[in-house]
């Protein structure tokens, strides 16, 4: 495997109790994503790709194997390291976009950028360059109930984009849009990974969305499939 790919997996397993059964949701995965690609990571409910995409962003542990991303072995790091890793090296963006409703767009960009220590108004300034960015400048100072959910899916892109990371991992991103909508989300994502320059990785069920990717991931059963 390459050693400068911007994610590395090497035989990650992961199996969690239900009861007196034992789910294997990872067994034995192993796959590279190079720096500056978007990558697509498909399969079926429950195939174990939010699994996977907790343990590459240090939300989640393995049991076995290794995870390195930009080089770094996040298995091996300490609960506070992985927490300054998401807080800098690695951002999430989630199906049911995590927006605060009190908040307007900017407020809600601006959060992560307060927890890292931006003055205010170099803040609103980032914040509104990545509003920008997505295509949402005229919405700043709306809040979520006020936007659509293609917006509100902008929005949490923007947020997530806000600190600068390298990589960014995607759970579902789509799955409460519809299709077309998914579309103008992917293809954003597409121009976000090719202007910004970071890797993402982008979990989904929908067949639909892949080819725009520059790599396609199969997980069936907790295994990556041969493609």
């Amino acid at each position: 495997m390459s050693a400068d790919a911007m994610v590395v997996a090497d035989g990650v397993t992961r199996t969690f109790a239900r009861g007196q059964v034992a789910v294997h949701a990872l067994r034995g995965v192993s796959f590279t994503v190079p720096p500056g690609k978007l990558a697509v990571l498909r399969g079926r409910s429950g195939s174990g790709k939010t699994t996977l995409l907790n343990i590459i962003g240090g939300l989640d542990r393995a049991d076995s194997g290794t995870v390195l991303v930009a080089g770094r072995d996040i298995t091996a790091m300490s609960e506070a390291e992985r927490t300054r890793l998401r807080r800098g090296c690695v951002s999430f963006i989630f199906q049911s976009f995590g927006l605060i409703p009190i908040l307007s767009a900017t407020e809600n960009i601006g959060i992560p950028l307060r927890i890292a220590g931006m003055a205010p108004k170099q803040r609103e300034e980032r914040a509104r360059l990545m509003l920008d960015l997505v295509g949402l400048g005229e919405h700043a100072r709306q809040r979520p109930g006020e936007l659509s959910g293609g917006q509100q899916q902008r929005v949490a892109i923007a947020r997530a984009l806000a600190v600068g990371p390298q990589l960014l991992l995607a759970d579902e991103p789509t799955g409460q849009l519809d299709s077309e909508t998914a579309k103008q989300i992917m293809r954003l994502l597409r121009a976000v990974v090719e202007s910004e320059g970071v890797t993402a990785l982008v979990a989904t069920h929908d067949p639909n969305l892949i080819d725009i990717a520059d790599a396609v991931l199969v997980l069936e059963d907790g295994r990556i499939q041969a493609p």
